[in-house]
């Protein structure tokens, strides 16, 4: 039986008549192939990347499984459309905190049309996009059984300075975000979420060291997915950190040449993150211009 994905914190959202991506028990998710060249490019990346012999194995890991295509009942009750059938990210998973964040100070690829360039560095530009290389676009922390989930206007998220994005990824790794979000962060999940050797922080260094490399593909508009497990982290076990790349309706031949917009967000965010692994006690005083999150 198909629903609604009870853990997406981005994108376009199935509900309320509106056409959005669907999972089963399986562990398969199901995206609305867009219409335009936007589905097409999407289902070209996949169907391209999902059979190159050169991607190594330690970096295929960081994509979702691409099984194909399938016409399905639609979310908007529009009748049979195709979808994407790919891997559910979140199966498996009980109470995940998950940050979706939004990669490049470019989220525009050269080929797409004036007007469709023009709304996107217009939101580039109101970003923290174009300061960062990335925005945050959404976000869900689990709290414990009494408070669920913090799960913040997607909006409010996206135009915060430099610090306050730090402030919200160490709000991520703490446990006392349950409490009130107003507190400042405790930080206590910071080493065994984002340190060690196969946390957060490993993982983003392992991607870079491959987009230091790579001139197959431009990845623009994609998003990096950071998910654990909260109660797990909560309990004192392994929180199971990983990240993801999704959203490749706007990648690009990357045509000999490395793919500095994206490298150049990316090593943005491990400079944050690997500022909160060495100070993460380190706070300053902010006025946020987000409803609860100072």
């Amino acid at each position: 039986m198909l629903k609604i994905p009870p853990h997406q914190v981005a994108g376009h959202q199935a509900g309320n008549g509106k056409l959005g991506p669907l999972v089963d028990e399986s562990g398969r998710f199901y995206k609305p192939l867009q219409g335009d060249e936007r589905g097409s490019n999407e289902l070209k990346f996949y169907t391209s990347f999902s059979s190159d012999s050169r991607i190594p194995e330690h970096i295929s890991k960081f994509f979702p499984t691409f099984y194909g295509t399938q016409l399905i009942e639609a979310s908007d009750g529009s009748g049979l459309k195709p979808h994407l059938v790919l891997e559910d990210l979140s199966i498996g998973r009980v109470n995940p905190s998950i940050v979706d964040i939004k990669m490049g100070s470019r989220t525009w690829a050269p080929e797409a049309s004036e007007e469709y360039i023009q709304k996107c560095l217009k939101k580039d530009r109101e970003t923290s996009s174009l300061p960062l290389g990335f925005r945050l676009s959404g976000i869900q922390i689990y709290g414990n059984k009494e408070s669920g989930y913090w799960k913040p206007e997607r909006t409010s998220m996206q135009n915060l300075p430099a610090e306050e994005v730090k402030l919200i990824l160490k709000k991520f790794v703490s446990s006392n975000t349950s409490t009130g979000m107003d507190l400042q962060p405790d930080c206590a999940f910071t080493a065994t979420v984002y340190g060690g050797s196969t946390g957060i922080l490993s993982q983003l260094l392992e991607m870079k060291a491959w987009f230091e490399d790579q001139t197959t593909y431009h990845f623009y508009s994609c998003s990096i997915l950071i998910m654990f497990e909260k109660g797990l982290a909560l309990e004192g076990q392994n929180p199971g950190g990983q990240i993801k790349l999704i959203d490749f309706a706007h990648v690009t031949e990357g045509r000999g040449v490395i793919d500095h917009n994206f490298l150049g967000g990316l090593c943005s965010l491990i400079k944050l993150i690997s500022e909160i692994l060495t100070a993460p006690n380190e706070h300053k005083s902010l006025v946020s211009s987000v409803n609860g999150v100072n």
